[in-house]
C-alpha cells in the first residue's frame, strides 16, 4: 500500500502549527481569566462588585420589587428626563381613573410650548390626541408634550408637580423632590432623585401594561405621519428582551436611564445614574441587566385545587378555598431548592365570608422564609340558625 510521503518540511509545519494553536488557546484561557475576574468580581456579603462607572446604580426585580443589585442608591441626584415617568405614571392614572381618556384633544399652551430641549415643536393653540402626547414623550422624550399632558390633567403645571411629589411619598421615594414635569434643571433649585426612588416609580409605572406598548416603539409618527419619532433608548433596537422605559440627560444630570427588559418571565429595572456619555451609560445599564438575567430566575408556584374545608354550624357542611398565584426572584442554582408548607385548619367557624383569610402557604428556602400566600375562602357560608339545625337533625334522623 502506498503512503502519501509529506516530507520533512510538512512535518515541521505541522508541528509548528501544533505548538501555535497550543500557545494561541493558552493565551485565550488566560485572556478569559482575566475577563471572569474583572467581571464579576464579589464583595465580602456575595454582592458583586461590577465597574458600572456612574454614580449610582440599582437593579430591581419588577413583580417581587426585590432589589438585586444597589450602588449608592439613597443619594439623590438630578434625574434630567428620567423625571417623565412620574409624569407618565400620573397620566396613565388619570386613563385608569377615567378623568381623562386617550382619544382627548390636548391643547398646547404658550407655557408648554417655551419647553427647549428635546420637543416635537408645538405652537401655542395646537391640538393633538392624548394618544400622541403620550407617544412623543416616551419615545422622543419631549418636553413640550410633557407640560401639556400635565395641564391637561391638572390644569397647570404647578398643580401637577403637587400631585407628583405627594405621589412620591406614597411610593416611598424618599429623596425625590419634582419642581417640574419635564426634569429640565437649568433653573431649577432642587429637583432630584435618588436610584432607589426611580426603581420605585418605574415598577409602579410598568404596572400600566399600556405604556410598554409605546415605550417599546423604535420610530413611530404624530401628525398623520409628518413628525418622526425616534425613541431616545438604543437599547429597544439591541438588546434582547428590552421593554423600555426612559432615558434622560442634562449638564447637571449627565447620563441616565430607567431600562426595563423581560425574558423567560422575568422583568427587571435597571436605573443608571450620572454616567459621563450615553454609551457609558448604555453600556452600564447592559453590563447590570447581564448580569441580572445570567444569575437569577423567577421561582413560580400556580395555584393548586384544595380540598374544601370543613364548616362547623354553617348552612353549608363545606366551604371552598383557593390561594393566589406567588412569584419571587431567587438565584438561579435555588430555583429548585424552594420548599413551601401549606397550613389549614380541619375546620372553621360558621359564618364564613368571602375573601376571609383561613390559613397560609410559607415558602422557604434553606430555612428562610422568602414569601407567604394567604389561603383565603372563595364562597361565603351563613352561620345555621335554630331552626336549620333543627331541620338538619330531624332530616338525619329520617334516614334510619
Amino acid at each position: 500500500m502506498k503512503r502519501k510521503n509529506h516530507g520533512a518540511g510538512g512535518k515541521r509545519r505541522g508541528g509548528g502549527g501544533r505548538v501555535l494553536a497550543f500557545l494561541l488557546s493558552v493565551w485565550l484561557l488566560l485572556q478569559s481569566a482575566i475577563i471572569v475576574a474583572y467581571a464579576a468580581p464579589e464583595g465580602s456579603d456575595g454582592t458583586p462588585e461590577l465597574k458600572l462607572n456612574c454614580k449610582s446604580a440599582v437593579l430591581m426585580e419588577a413583580s417581587s420589587g426585590k432589589v438585586l443589585y444597589a450602588e449608592n442608591q439613597d443619594e439623590a441626584f438630578p434625574p434630567a428626563s428620567v423625571t417623565k415617568i412620574m409624569t407618565l405614571l400620573l397620566v396613565m392614572e388619570a386613563l385608569d381613573s377615567g378623568k381623562i381618556k386617550f382619544t382627548d384633544t390636548v391643547t398646547a399652551s404658550a407655557h408648554a410650548c417655551s419647553m427647549g430641549g428635546s420637543q416635537i415643536y408645538l405652537k401655542e393653540g395646537e391640538q393633538m390626541s392624548v394618544e400622541d402626547m403620550i407617544k412623543s414623550v416616551v419615545i422622543a422624550s419631549a418636553n413640550d408634550a410633557a407640560v401639556a399632558l400635565a395641564e391637561h390633567v391638572a390644569g397647570t403645571e404647578e398643580a401637577f408637580v403637587a400631585r407628583m411629589n405627594e405621589r412620591a411619598k406614597e411610593l416611598e421615594m424618599t429623596t425625590a423632590h419634582f419642581e417640574n414635569t419635564n426634569g429640565l434643571d437649568d433653573t431649577a433649585q432642587n429637583h432630584v432623585l435618588s436610584a432607589m426612588d426611580i426603581a420605585k416609580m418605574s415598577r409602579e409605572l410598568i404596572r400600566h401594561e399600556k405604556i410598554l406598548e409605546y415605550s417599546s416603539i423604535w420610530m413611530d409618527t404624530v401628525r398623520d405621519g409628518a413628525f418622526g419619532l425616534t425613541n431616545t433608548n438604543r437599547l429597544i433596537r439591541f438588546y434582547k428582551g428590552a421593554t423600555g422605559l426612559k432615558t434622560g440627560s442634562t449638564a447637571k444630570a449627565g447620563f441616565c436611564i430607567s431600562a426595563t427588559a423581560k425574558r423567560e418571565g422575568m422583568h427587571l429595572i435597571c436605573v443608571i445614574m450620572g454616567a459621563e456619555s450615553r454609551d457609558i451609560r448604555n453600556a452600564a445599564a447592559t453590563s447590570l441587566l447581564d448580569w441580572g438575567f445570567a444569575n437569577f430566575a423567577l421561582y413560580t408556584h400556580k395555584p393548586e385545587e384544595l380540598t374544601p374545608l370543613k364548616v362547623l354550624g354553617g348552612v353549608s357542611s363545606l366551604c371552598h378555598v383557593a390561594y393566589p398565584e406567588f412569584s419571587t426572584v431567587v438565584r438561579k442554582s435555588d430555583v429548585g431548592k424552594v420548599e413551601y408548607v401549606t397550613d389549614l385548619p380541619q375546620d372553621i367557624p360558621a359564618p364564613v365570608k368571602c375573601g376571609d383569610a383561613v390559613g397560609k402557604i410559607t415558602y422557604r428556602l434553606n430555612g428562610e422564609t422568602i414569601g407567604e400566600s394567604e389561603i383565603c375562602a372563595t364562597e361565603g357560608v351563613e352561620k345555621i340558625s335554630f331552626w336549620g339545625l333543627l331541620a338538619r337533625i330531624l332530616a338525619k334522623m329520617s334516614l334510619f
